[in-house]
């Protein structure tokens, strides 16, 4: 009896690990067998997705930085 119990949790677990396999990778598929194949495809530009991902970074933490009030600023001596 706990042979099949072991059996049916094991077998349970297979099922819905190959399910979730298989939903993550069926949409990619095709992507996944041309790189496989070395296939680049024409419309992927990882390095022009890269740098304008880096500019915007730099935007984002250039934009947060703190700066001092207009009125706080240091004067410069003549």
């Amino acid at each position: 009896m706990m042979a099949v119990v072991s059996f049916a949790v094991f077998a349970g677990a297979f099922a819905i690990s190959v399910y979730t396999l298989s939903i993550t990778i069926t949409p990619r598929l095709d992507r996944i067998l041309g790189a496989l194949r070395k296939q680049t495809p024409e419309e992927r530009q990882p390095l022009a997705a890269l740098v304008r991902a880096e500019q915007r970074i730099a935007v984002r933490r250039w934009a947060a930085q703190a700066r001092p009030a207009p009125g706080y600023r240091t004067r410069v001596a003549a």
